[in-house]
């Protein structure tokens, strides 16, 4: 297992590799595997960037984010811009339902309401607007409503985990109720406990997933 002292370093080591991040503007600090982020960032997009960063860090047991988004002066941008363009990137993807995502914006923070027939989409549409230029935050607000299916989700879900991470699919119990699907175990990093939630948010009929996977490092490192 990792000390805080050589995590603190791997995530600072991580936040420096990744180049959507100005990492100068960030502080670390860790205790007891849980990290820390604090300070200003140039845009929402970045700060997402420094949360995917700190996520791929191994030995990472949970994060918190005190990152405020200031913007630049080339990125100042009204809520009607900010919406006609969000609109827009909305409207162009392929895979989103068209004409039922909304967009609200007030002082640069973008909310996102609507219904989806797939969890997928729901993430497929925060992507594309949480890179524009102007916004400072976003609220998902999107609900899934899925398709009415038979088949067995429990299972759909085992397979996909057996295929994708065996080691861990065996440490990991399924409970599904109506649309919600509830995780218990235990996996060995963040990253493969948020990799578990995203197959299982994947499966047909899927609208909510409960993650109760606890991280238990191993032992031994190699």
């Amino acid at each position: 297992m990792k000390t805080d002292f050589q995590l603190k370093a791997d995530v600072t080591a991580e936040l420096a590799w990744e180049p959507a991040v100005n990492s100068a503007g960030i502080g670390v600090l860790v205790n007891d595997g849980v990290v820390t982020l604090t300070g200003h960032l140039n845009s929402f997009a970045e700060k997402v960037a420094a949360e995917r960063a700190v996520r791929r860090v191994a030995g990472v047991r949970g994060l918190a984010i005190e990152l405020d988004v200031k913007l630049v002066a080339d990125h100042q941008r009204s809520d009607s811009e900010i919406a006609t363009a969000a609109a827009s990137a909305l409207r162009w993807s392929a895979l989103l339902p068209p004409e039922r995502i909304r967009v609200e914006v007030e002082k640069g923070w973008l909310t996102l309401t609507g219904d989806v027939d797939w969890a997928y989409q729901c993430r497929t549409a925060e992507k594309c607007v949480r890179g524009l230029v102007g916004v400072r935050g976003l609220s998902n607000n999107v609900v899934v409503k899925p398709t009415v299916s038979t088949r067995d989700v429990a299972a759909e879900i085992a397979a996909a985990l057996a295929r994708q991470a065996d080691r861990e699919a065996r440490h990991i119990q399924i409970d599904v109720e109506g649309g919600e699907v509830t995780l218990h175990g235990k996996v060995h990093s963040l990253a493969e406990r948020e990799a578990a939630a995203g197959a299982a948010l994947a499966a047909r009929g899927v609208i909510r997933i409960v993650n109760k996977l606890e991280i238990e490092p191993c032992s031994n490192e190699s």
